[in-house]
């Protein structure tokens, strides 16, 4: 009897250690999975950061003036995120994204005086803002971006 009852602790052990890796090992998926999610969302972020700054200055560059290029800019934000009709929470959101769009048009009117640094802390700016006002990023709002669907002619 001894015999089988030390199998049967040694066995009892052993699925006591399976119980504790499979566990082990679901913590850690999960939290590899919000660590993989965290950087798909920033990385994300970062595209449509870029594009969206990148379609800004293609717009500002020929802007003969800081309010042509503003009103510009905004058409832009507007188009990126389909806003074909206002409402105060847009009408906030453009303004505040002005100062961005001022910054950027200094940039490229005065290269030699411009600092890279005064169009990032514009953007850093208002994305803090929208962030504490907003509770969520600005570049979520690009979640919801219906893209066009191309013509095609049969």
């Amino acid at each position: 009897m001894t015999g089988a009852l030390a199998t049967t602790s040694f066995l009892d052990a052993l699925k006591a250690a399976t119980a504790e890796a499979e566990a082990a090992g679901g913590l850690f998926r999960r939290e590899a999975a919000g660590r993989i999610a965290t950087l798909e969302r920033e990385r994300a972020f970062a595209f449509r950061r870029l594009n969206l700054m990148r379609a800004v200055a293609d717009a500002v560059v020929e802007c003969d003036s800081v309010e042509i290029a503003v009103a510009a800019a905004l058409a832009v934000v507007r188009s990126r995120l389909g806003w074909s009709s206002d409402s105060e929470a847009r009408t906030e959101v453009l303004s505040r994204f002005a100062p961005v769009a001022q910054a950027m048009f200094e940039d490229v009117a005065a290269p030699e005086d411009a600092s890279a640094s005064a169009v990032q802390d514009a953007l850093s700016r208002f994305e803090t803002w929208y962030a504490e006002h907003h509770q969520t990023p600005f570049w979520a709002l690009f979640e919801d971006y219906v893209a066009e669907t191309p013509l095609v002619d049969f």
